[in-house]
């Protein structure tokens, strides 16, 4: 009997988690059920991701770049992935940019809706963190997030997957020394580090045994813990506009895998589609990136000196899903609430803001809500509007998350493949 892929398996656990979360959601003590006896199990599995990400980042980063033994090729390598990570969040801030000025989903929402998700949101305790998150941020000075990727402690930056750029920062810094001293003093670390690497490879694929039953419980829990449906189908046009956003991002990625580097779009979204569901299903970068590096290096053919550098990389600064998220969000908040601030100006200005804003944002779920707060800000949209703008859109985006993380994967392994093929073309 033929082996059923993995992709498939984690399929089939996505459609069934949402059908039992429906099915309990009916039931009465059905949601209980979800939260004490599914839920846990996708926790476990997220926490198990979580676990490996850091020392994943380490033993691969450093064999990575003591494999070069040209540190000049690391300088090329490092030019390359930042200018297309650049290149591809200014794309996906046009997209819904444009998307969002087009279709004006803004226009469809009534004031008895904009009353009910204020009442339903505004005093909500995760909009109240965000809206602190945000202000904490803006107090900050311009070079902050430069003097943030510095460690002061590596063991404390260890212990953080928020503080994944510090863990980036000082692996660079070691694998960078590892090149400049003798090969005979710099063998017994690289060694400790290549022996890592292969144990952590391994720990994934015991991980991922356990993937389809933890989608299913993810999904489950999603679905019994969702808002009311009424306030759901209020959102529907704003939630449309960006699902189309992302899938036209999909097309350009798409189009990047078969132009440039030669291959099929479809083998690519087969071989990827792995790292994908389970970016859908934990909406986190940084719990998902384990399996992206894994996808990548084994299935997609990415040198281990590129993946290594440009997906640890990516986790943290390339946001084109969270990106095209703040573009539309943004236009939908100022055309129910401030419609007068929709200038042309107000607009390059969010493409600015929403590019500075991705590069430094945690690979975590709910991170875009509050550089979304950050965008609107810096177009001095009105501080007393901001708390009902984010009421507005908080309904959906749950689901919205998931979609807009599994972008920021799939963006992740196109610039891989193409940093990667640059460097084989040199």
């Amino acid at each position: 009997m033929k082996k059923v892929a993995l992709h498939w398996k984690i399929m089939i656990g996505l459609v069934l988690g949402v059908v039992l979360g429906l099915i309990c959601s009916q039931i009465t003590g059905g949601k209980q059920f979800i939260l004490d006896w599914v839920q846990p199990f996708g926790n476990i599995f997220v926490k198990l991701l979580k676990l490996i990400a850091i020392p994943l980042i380490m033993g691969s980063l450093i064999k990575g770049i003591s494999d070069l033994k040209d540190i000049s090729k690391f300088q090329s390598m490092g030019l390359k992935t930042i200018v297309l990570y650049i290149f591809s969040t200014v794309i996906a801030i046009s997209i819904g940019l444009s998307l969002a000025n087009f279709f004006k989903p803004g226009d469809g929402i009534s004031l008895e809706t904009v009353e009910t998700l204020k009442s339903n949101y505004v005093d909500n305790a995760s909009v109240k963190s965000k809206l602190l998150e945000a202000e904490t941020q803006q107090s900050q000075g311009p070079l902050q997030f430069i003097e943030d990727m510095i460690p002061s402690n590596i063991v404390e930056a260890m212990g953080d997957n928020k503080s994944m750029l510090k863990v980036i920062f000082f692996t660079l810094f070691l694998g960078i020394c590892l090149l400049l001293i003798e090969e005979k003093k710099a063998k017994p670390l690289k060694d400790f580090f290549d022996s890592l690497n292969d144990v952590i490879l391994k720990m994934i694929d015991i991980i991922m045994l356990f993937a389809p039953y933890a989608v299913l419980s993810l999904l489950a829990t999603v679905v019994v813990t969702s808002d009311d449906v009424t306030v759901l189908l209020a959102l529907l046009k704003y939630a449309g506009v960006v699902v189309l956003g992302l899938l036209l991002m999909i097309v350009f990625y798409c189009l990047c895998i078969s132009i440039f580097v030669k291959k099929s779009p479809i083998w690519f979204l087969k071989n990827i589609s792995p790292a994908q569901l389970l970016a859908f299903s934990t909406s986190s970068s940084a719990a998902t990136l384990p399996v992206t590096m894994e996808r990548v290096e084994e299935h997609l053919g990415v040198e281990k000196e590129v993946s290594s550098f440009v997906l640890p990389v990516g986790a943290t600064m390339n946001m084109d899903g969270t990106s095209l998220y703040q573009a539309v969000a943004a236009v939908f908040i100022m055309q129910v609430l401030w419609p007068e601030g929709l200038t042309f100006s107000n607009q390059i200005t969010i493409i600015l803001t929403a590019l500075l804003a991705s590069i430094g944002s945690a690979a975590v779920p709910g991170a875009g809500m509050v550089m979304l707060l950050i965008v609107l800000d810096t177009i001095g949209f009105p501080k007393e509007l901001l708390p009902i703008g984010l009421s507005l859109i908080f309904a959906v985006d749950r689901p919205l998350d998931m979609l807009r993380t599994t972008i920021n994967v799939t963006g992740d392994a196109t610039v891989a493949m193409l940093v990667s093929k640059m460097e084989r073309t040199k």
